[in-house]
């Protein structure tokens, strides 16, 4: 279990960092794509495909973030009260929790600022 924790915080911790330097990427008004390249009226716009990329990512992240947790509460039930596999168990937990909570912050923070620059209110 311990190599899975390393592999859902290290893989949490790219995610987290990749969504905070698309937040940055996104602070540059980019516009929409051009006509000749797929762009027009109605098309969506290369802000609005980037940040629906990294909500999807990061919606897949929190699937896995929720699954840890059940695993988790399943071996907290299945420890017999042994103090070590309890005490495992529930910094699992904890540490599930809190790249769940780190992953709906930058879920958040991506689609504010997509929205923002989708809407034209941001760098205008």
């Amino acid at each position: 279990m311990t190599s899975l924790k390393n592999h859902f915080l290290r893989s949490s911790t790219a995610l987290y960092l990749f969504a905070s330097s698309a937040t940055t990427a996104l602070a540059i008004n980019i516009g929409t794509v051009p006509p000749g390249l797929g762009g027009g009226e109605g098309e969506t716009t290369i802000v609005d495909t980037v940040t629906g990329i990294v909500v999807k990512l990061l919606t897949l992240m929190a699937l896995i973030a929720t699954i840890v947790i059940i695993i988790a509460g399943v071996r907290l039930v299945i420890s017999q009260g042994e103090e070590s596999a309890v005490e495992k168990a529930k910094k699992t937990i904890i540490w599930a929790v809190a790249g769940l909570i780190l992953i709906i912050l930058a879920g958040a923070i991506v689609s504010f600022v997509g929205s923002s620059f989708s809407s034209g209110t941001v760098g205008t």
